[in-house]
């Protein structure tokens, strides 16, 4: 068994039989006392994010996340269905367990599934799509990148604020985490 001593960023941590995903950590020793370790936890599932502090030396209980290449076929119901491209075998996952991955997700497109133990846990997505605004409100002249921002629906079916000066059609990159517009791509 390890112990606070082998924490780093990105390790998964098996607490209470719950997967904490380590975002970050410090450990500190301070004048006086025993040293100990201040950690940001994120839940492999709910997404949701602790401080937790552990006493330096305490034994913990590690975790192995099966991060595999799968590539996005379509949507069933529900469900997203996936194929693993090292053998092509075809896993069902559910919206809950996408989450907001599926906003920015397309047809074919490669994404990363963790695992633990046979089951998925989460999607992970590049940082950055390249999607096209299906829909928004026409450009009018004038209208400048610095003078604010409009609704477009991309073409996953999301809406993000994007410049006054793009029109319908246009390809854009989108930041996977926020859903921030990043700007245009020609081609």
């Amino acid at each position: 068994m390890a112990t606070t001593n082998d924490i780093k960023n990105g390790s998964v941590l098996n607490i209470d039989g719950q997967l904490w995903s380590v975002i970050e950590f410090q450990h500190v020793k301070p004048g006086k006392g025993g040293a100990f370790v201040r950690t940001k936890l994120k839940n492999a599932l709910s997404g949701k994010v602790v401080d937790r502090t552990f006493n330096a030396g305490t034994k913990i209980d590690f975790s192995t996340i099966d991060r595999r290449d799968f590539q996005y076929l379509y949507k069933d119901g529900a469900d997203f269905v996936f194929m693993d491209l090292s053998d092509y075998d075809q896993i069902t996952i559910p919206a809950a367990t996408v989450g907001d991955a599926a906003n920015y997700m397309l047809e074919n497109q490669t994404v990363t599934v963790a695992s633990n133990e046979g089951s998925p846990l989460y999607i992970e997505l590049p940082a950055s799509v390249v999607l096209e605004v299906t829909y928004t409100e026409p450009g009018l002249q004038g209208d400048r990148s610095s003078a604010g921002t409009k609704p477009a629906t991309l073409e996953t079916g999301h809406e993000i604020q994007v410049p006054l000066f793009l029109n319908s059609g246009t390809k854009v990159k989108v930041d996977t985490r926020n859903g921030d517009y990043l700007g245009r791509v020609t081609e």
